[in-house]
């Protein structure tokens, strides 16, 4: 387990590899070290590896250092930040007064999450299935490794001790009843809102419930408007109460056995800002509705996945001045409805975060070093072979046969295994990062609102772009790597299977041409994290470098012969 020193480190070098000096070709593999070069900067760096990778996501040991008067000398991960600011400010003209400060909150995050972990001991891995699920929601402590603040945050660190997954976070809502014509709220059938009425049973005549995250509700709380109506009984703070709800690893959705809830967070994670905006509110119902054909033909095609959806929102519409509702309330108090497990989840099956089974570190009982404890080469590739072929094939099907984009990455499927940890099940989450390509869906994008149609919209080629991004790069190649980590000797053809499974399907269902591509080893789409970080730029703007594919089959047969096979 590294330090949080080396973590911020290794996770700053992970960004300047992809995004900066490896498509500059100031990279080299030699002698167990990655030697990377900063052109601008004028800083050469070196870092031992545990294991080399085919997409070049190598894996890091121990401090780095950097070269000086001919001798290496080490770079603690502050000079590491530094140097990184100095050669993004001079590549790129831009300066970014903030870097820093969010790498010291990242960093600071860790550090704490690392004090306050608690070891996953063999039993964990035999706890029941929520127990479970919830456990590798709350086990990533370092978060995204191609990210360059993967744990940074805003906010008052004594609220994140309260409120955040990484210290086993569960807590009451606090709950506010609300005169019924100040609630908006759009579902896609009445009973949909039944997870937020069920909360309480205490409220008023002529009132509706509605649920609030604690933190967002002290946050919110001295707005004027919410005074007034306070002040005045159109709302009623009822206080805390209710069955508790669990943090899971987006922060801000809450989870209790039965319904996930997606509240607003006016809090920055990573890169953004995390509230939900009105057109995220409306999107996620109008979402669930069209999609509903698509998601039956998907289920039906790929029993073994499955989409939750999310069929409800509800906020707070308290006019402002202009008399139309407050943005910062609507938007602040505005929680969305996801499904729950138990609506979508196979028999007999223990739902984990992907994230948390793929993490580069054994943090938890979900991890795959756990799963697959003790076995051997072959069986790893069984499990593989079974796993892609639940993940692949319904994305796949989602993009060329309905012009939907789902964004499978890590963080947004859960891997459902049976009692002997074989994969069983996939379920996708998350609607807010579903696009609709508008070649398929013209007449349902000119029914919506265009102020809702425009954000839920990718064009063909961003919207593969992002799928090819989520599914192989984010997705599937972090996995991979903790499956080599495991049996370094079959790395290729664990890339293999993934092949075999893409030309399985393409064989199957037709070859479009952007599949084609694909298997004749173009270049992978990576999303650029440290340079959208850098810019600024909301994560629906983020920009792509391109990876040299493993996929190409002359590549695997030159790198491992018959294995890849």
């Amino acid at each position: 387990m590294p330090t949080a020193d080396e973590a911020v480190a290794h996770t700053l070098l992970n960004c300047l590899l992809r995004e900066v000096s490896g498509p500059e070709h100031q990279t080299v593999v030699t002698d167990g070290n990655l030697l990377l070069r900063l052109p601008r900067r004028g800083a050469l760096l070196r870092v031992a590896l545990r294991r080399s990778s085919l997409l070049g996501a190598h894996r890091f040991t121990g401090p780095v250092s950097e070269q000086r008067d001919g001798d290496w000398a080490e770079v603690d991960w502050r000079r590491l930040a530094a140097y990184t600011h100095d050669e993004l400010s001079l590549r790129t003209g831009v300066r970014n007064e903030e870097f820093l400060e969010q790498i010291a909150s990242s960093h600071e995050a860790v550090a704490t999450s690392l004090a306050g972990r608690r070891a996953a001991s063999p039993s964990d891995a035999r706890l029941a299935p929520l127990a479970a699920y919830l456990a590798s929601e709350q086990s990533l402590l370092f978060g995204h490794r191609f990210h360059p603040t993967p744990k940074a945050r805003t906010g008052d660190p004594r609220a994140w001790s309260a409120y955040a997954p990484e210290v086993g976070a569960a807590f009451p809502l606090r709950h506010l009843a609300v005169r019924a014509d100040l609630i908006a709220e759009e579902y896609v059938e009445p009973s949909a809102v039944a997870p937020l009425d069920r909360q309480r049973t205490d409220v008023p005549e002529g009132y509706r419930l509605l649920p609030a995250h604690p933190w967002q509700y002290e946050t919110l709380r001295e707005h004027p408007l919410l005074r007034a109506a306070l002040d005045r009984g159109d709302v009623l703070d009822l206080g805390p109460g209710g069955q508790p709800f669990a943090a899971t690893a987006s922060v801000r959705t809450l989870y209790d056995g039965e319904t996930f809830l997606k509240f607003s967070l006016n809090v920055r994670i990573t890169n953004c800002l995390r509230k939900n905006s009105t057109y995220e509110l409306s999107g996620a119902v109008a979402l669930t509705r069209v999609l509903a054909p698509a998601l039956a033909d998907l289920a039906e095609r790929f029993p073994g996945s499955a989409v939750l959806r999310e069929p409800a929102y509800r906020t707070l519409a308290l006019a402002g001045p202009d008399g139309t509702p407050d943005r910062a309330l609507f938007e602040g108090f505005g929680v969305i409805v996801r499904e729950g497990l138990p609506q979508r989840l196979a028999p007999g099956t223990t739902p984990l975060l992907a994230a948390a089974v793929a993490d580069e570190y054994p943090t938890g009982a979900a991890h795959i070093s756990r799963l697959l404890q003790g076995a051997d080469a072959r069986t790893a590739l069984d499990w593989w072979s079974a796993y892609l072929d639940l993940l692949v094939p319904p994305v796949m099907s989602a993009y060329f046969d309905h012009g939907l984009v789902l964004e499978p990455h890590l963080q947004n499927v859960l891997i459902c295994v049976d009692g002997d940890g074989m994969p069983a099940q996939v379920l996708f989450r998350d609607l807010e990062g579903t696009k609709l390509v508008p070649d398929h869906h013209e007449d349902t994008l000119a029914a919506l609102p265009p102020e809702v149609a425009a954000p839920m919209t990718y064009d063909a080629q961003r919207g593969w772009d992002r799928v090819v991004y989520c599914l192989l790069v984010n997705h599937i190649a972090e996995l991979l790597a903790a499956l080599a980590d495991l049996h370094p000797q079959v790395e290729a053809a664990l890339w293999a299977r993934v092949r075999e499974t893409l030309r399985t399907y393409a064989d199957r269902d037709g070859c479009p041409p952007r599949l084609a591509a694909l298997l004749a080893g173009v270049p992978l789409p990576a999303k650029a994290n440290l340079l959208t970080r850098w810019e600024r730029k909301a994560d629906r703007e983020a920009g792509y470098v391109r990876l040299p594919s493993p996929l190409a089959e002359d590549i695997l047969r030159d790198t491992s012969g018959s294995a890849a096979r």
